[in-house]
């Protein structure tokens, strides 16, 4: 089953409220999206630490409803 791009922005947003979420789907079938996220969270952290948030932030769901999500993190300056 997919899950829609309004879904996984609502995950990540309840997980890392400032967050600025960006969502796109790649393939046009709801299971392979690129997410643009940018939060004040990410400050101090690796990439790796920031992909492993915003993946928590799914709550398990990939690799069941969802595919793919290639991610692009980055701190959010205008929220610190």
């Amino acid at each position: 089953m997919a899950m829609a791009a309004a879904e996984i922005e609502r995950f990540i947003k309840e997980a890392l409220p400032d967050a600025s979420v960006e969502i796109r789907d790649l393939a046009g079938d709801g299971n392979h999206y690129a997410a643009t996220v940018m939060s004040a969270a990410f400050k101090g952290k690796s990439r790796v630490q920031q992909h492993q948030m915003v993946y928590a932030s799914l709550k398990g769901r990939m690799g069941g409803e969802l595919h793919a999500l290639a991610l692009t993190t980055s701190v959010r300056e205008d929220s610190l």
